[in-house]
């Protein structure tokens, strides 16, 4: 039988590779996003042993005991201390440091890598001694000198590239104060991962950088460079027991490469999931291809099959025969898929990286993991989908070889299918039906599991009932079809002649349609949503925030802002935590005279004129879970203070995004800040009819460029709030790309299998008078016809569970409502029955190239 299997594999090459190609994509989509995770985690730790080879211990002070870290303050890392160390046996070498974060500005006032602190890394440039030309290991300088003084800076190769910096420029930064100005006068190379990875690298001078970043006299860190042959956790036991151990902590060299190769691999874990969804799909798509190829070989091979049955084999025998077969064309699209995947591995990284998040390179690190995924996903995934029409193989009676034509499925056979269809049908929209009714958003989060079953189930439905749909659907769109005549007519009725090959052939198009119609619906929902969420409850123009949760707004802003030309009103807004009973809350304090003309409040009871310390104001949805209302007590804990506080509720408003969870005086809450004093936005309203290019200008020079504020208008908030549906339209595209691969490969096939079939029918059309270009528009009507089938479905299907699902959204953002994009769903419409009108090129022209005697020839 194995023998068998592989004579029946070479004798359907041609058939069976359109099936491997298929299988090809998944398995090359698993193999390359597990190569390439593999290669960046080798990559990051070659890079980060490589900056880590010459130190082999560091020395850092411990976080003080209220849990913020020692930086700004005296720590017990001075000039001291460095000398002690060394003087510890195996030293070979001490080099202190103050390091920390700076953002800054590119050379057109961009800033760089704005808002991520682990990737704007500062530091000290420490020469290993004194002297003129002294210079720093770490750090070798390429062009220009080091920096000597405060007002001097050098960046790494990478920066000045980004930044388009050159020496003697005047470059503008910030740490999280005040904005300096510093001039370029050296360029370095580093081997830090963090850097190379695509952040930034700003050095200054000792003193200057200790002041920024520790304490004058003081460090953040020491270095300790190892004699040779100095094991690093013996000379690291030996640093730690000369150190207190309450103010600071040594660490190993190797320890700190592993944690930070551990840490940037974490980051950029994130680009590993879309690789991976494309192969789930393309998997699951694929195994209908694999289904009808199968399903379709053993029709073509009934008589065959039962001739083996009346020799003597048993029906355990078939079923091998076809499993191996299945087995063979999996190795082969492992084989085929591993390679591909190594293709898709090595252009990752470019197709990935960005100007501002660059992933590293380095050689491909092919270890045991995707090779056995590849064997696993490509013969499992075939054999899987193989076995079904093994199991009817298996069925095939001795008597089957004096049949000419194959028969139909039982009307039993069908019932029960159509039965089993309803059923998950009823439970798939029932469970969707079901979660409609939550308004709730942590409802709507803990449901989205049940959602995601519901459309599982739903997708499962139409697939299983697709064989029962084919017959009304196609006779209602073959309306169109016969308008071209015999030929139409024709087309309709091969359509109608097999359901079950129908159905199968049009899933993979059902299912893509179904995928990109449903995310193009909560997509553009969601996005229109998001428009109108990003304007509700704000009639500021603009909003001035600090880029990150740890930096703040120079306080003196707020007043240079409010006296810009054209401002009407500006209300600076500290933002800080709550702490309830029932959870943690944004609280935003705010000045009262000032914030009413810049935030749109809707107050269902109380008001904010009574707000001031010990008294809130508080959200409709904060209010109904804490159960209070205007007049109650609410026992908090405002940001930094470690004490519970009974707060007066003067009032509950709707639902307000610009002022969040609950609003609070702006005196108490600055002072209970986790950054005392500080302030993250300033609300701006400005004078109808000013310059909007201009009065941005103004604001931004208002708070100084600095590289750690933004300066947004009601559209830049807009398109910061629908950022994130870029990966949503990128999922969207690329799932219809595999659906549109897939689907013509089971297209040719299935048509190509189908003309073989009709060989002797299609020879007695032609004999009877009919053309050859009326065979190929026939054959290509009949594929556009199976195109429209599983296109009207998976539309149907789409847009149920977009209307469904869009409840959910609803619950979590009052402002959703479903709007379809009817332009991109006609496109999808469109590009489907496209395929079905290409897919058919090949076949039909085989199929118009027979001679009428040839083909009734045909045995």
């Amino acid at each position: 039988m194995l023998r068998t299997a592989l004579r029946n594999v070479l004798a359907h090459k041609a058939r069976l590779v359109m099936t491997v190609l298929a299988v090809c994509l998944g398995v090359a989509f698993v193999c390359g996003t597990l190569v390439f995770a593999d290669s960046s985690a080798a990559a990051y730790r070659a890079a980060a042993a490589k900056n880590f080879a010459d130190i082999a211990v560091t020395v850092t002070a411990k976080a003080s005991p209220s849990g913020a870290a020692a930086n700004r303050h005296p720590t017990v890392l001075d000039d001291a201390l460095a000398r002690k160390l060394a003087e510890v046996p195996g030293v070979a070498a001490v080099r202190p440091t103050a390091d920390g974060s700076a953002t800054l500005n590119a050379a057109d006032g961009t800033p760089l890598r704005a808002g991520k602190a682990w990737a704007n890394l500062a530091a000290a440039y420490v020469p290993g001694k004194e002297g003129k030309n002294a210079k720093d290991g770490r750090y070798p300088l390429v062009k220009g000198h080091a920096p000597r003084d405060s007002g001097e800076l050098a960046v790494d190769s990478g920066t000045a590239a980004a930044g388009r910096f050159g020496i003697g420029d005047m470059i503008t930064l910030a740490t999280d104060g005040p904005v300096m100005k510093k001039r370029l006068v050296g360029i370095v190379t580093t081997q830090d991962s963090r850097v190379t990875a695509g952040g930034t690298l700003a050095l200054f001078d000792k003193a200057t950088a200790q002041k920024l970043f520790a304490a004058p006299g003081h460090y953040s860190a020491i270095d300790l460079a190892a004699e040779p042959g100095t094991d690093q956790v013996a000379l690291s036991q030996r640093v730690t027991a000369m150190l207190p151990a309450d103010r600071a902590e040594a660490t190993s060299g190797a320890a700190q490469a592993a944690q930070q190769a551990t840490y940037l691999d974490t980051l950029t874990r994130g680009y590993q999931k879309m690789p991976m969804i494309f192969a789930g799909v393309a998997l699951f798509i694929g195994s209908f291809l694999i289904v009808n190829t199968f399903t379709m070989l053993v029709s073509r091979r009934t008589r065959e099959i039962a001739l083996l049955r009346a020799i003597g084999a048993s029906r355990r025998q078939v079923v091998r025969s076809v499993l191996w077969e299945a087995v063979l064309v999996g190795l082969a699209a492992s084989a085929a898929g591993f390679l591909c995947g190594l293709g898709i591995a090595s252009v990752l990284p470019d197709v990935l990286s960005t100007s501002q998040d660059t992933l590293p390179r380095g050689p491909l690190v092919i270890g045991p993991l995707p090779v056995v995924a590849a064997l696993g996903v490509g013969v499992g995934v075939t054999v899987l989908a193989a076995w079904l029409p093994s199991r009817r193989a298996a069925k095939v009676a001795p008597i089957e070889a004096l049949r000419s034509a194959e028969q139909p499925p039982t009307a039993a056979r069908s019932r029960i299918r159509g039965l089993a269809g309803l059923v998950l049908l009823v439970l798939g929209a029932g469970l969707l039906v079901s979660l409609m009714g939550e308004k709730d958003a942590s409802a709507s989060v803990e449901n989205l599991q049940n959602a995601m079953l519901g459309c599982a189930l739903l997708v499962v439905a139409m697939i299983v009932l697709a064989p029962s749909l084919a017959s009304p659907v196609i006779r209602l769109s073959g309306r169109l079809t016969g308008r071209f005549g015999i030929t139409g007519r024709l087309a309709r009725e091969n359509a109608l002649r097999d359901p079950r090959r129908t159905a199968a052939t049009a899933s993979a198009l059902m299912v893509s349609t179904a995928l990109v119609a449903g995310l193009a619906v909560i997509g553009n929902s969601t996005g229109q949503a998001l428009d109108r969420q990003a304007a509700a409850g704000l009639d500021a123009d603009y909003v001035i925030s600090s880029r990150t949760s740890m930096t703040s707004i120079d306080p003196a802003a707020e007043q240079r802002v409010a006296d810009a030309p054209g401002v009407r009103t500006a209300a600076a807004v500290t933002d800080s935590t709550l702490f309830t009973g029932g959870g943690v809350r944004q609280i935003a304090g705010v000045g009262p005279g000032a914030v009413r003309d810049v935030m749109r409040l809707d107050f269902t009871s109380g008001s904010l004129e009574d707000l001031g310390p010990g008294r809130l104001a508080v959200s409709a949805t904060v209010a109904r879970q804490q159960g209070v209302r205007a007049g109650d007590k609410l026992n908090a804990r405002m940001g930094r203070n470690q004490e519970f506080t009974r707060f007066t509720v003067v009032g509950v408003y709707q639902d307000n995004p610009t002022a969040g969870d609950v609003l609070g005086d702006r005196g108490e809450v600055r002072r209970n800040s986790f950054l005392p004093g500080s302030v993250q936005r300033i609300l701006v309203r400005t004078d109808s009819g000013a310059d909007a290019r201009i009065t941005e200008d103004r604001l931004r020079t208002a708070v100084g460029n600095s590289p750690l504020v933004q300066v947004k208008d009601r559209q830049a908030l807009v398109h910061e709030a629908a950022g994130s549906l870029g990966n949503l339209l990128t999922l969207m595209y690329g799932l219809l790309a595999i659906g549109v691969v897939i689907s013509v490969l089971g297209i040719v096939n299935t048509l190509a299998m189908s003309v073989s079939e009709r060989t002797r029918e299609i020879g007695v059309l032609r004999a009877v008078g009919m053309g050859r270009a009326g065979i190929r528009r026939m054959i290509r009507l009949e594929s556009v016809t199976v195109a429209a089938f599983g296109t009207l479905l998976g539309l149907a299907g789409g847009l149920f569970g977009a209307w469904t699902v869009g409840a959910l959204a609803a619950g979590a953002m009052p402002q959703y409502s479903l709007a379809p994009p009817w332009g991109t769903l006609l496109l999808a419409c469109l590009v489907s029955l496209t395929i079905g009108a290409v897919a058919a090129a090949v076949p039909a022209r085989r199929a118009a190239a027979l001679g009428p005697l040839e083909a009734v020839a045909e045995s």
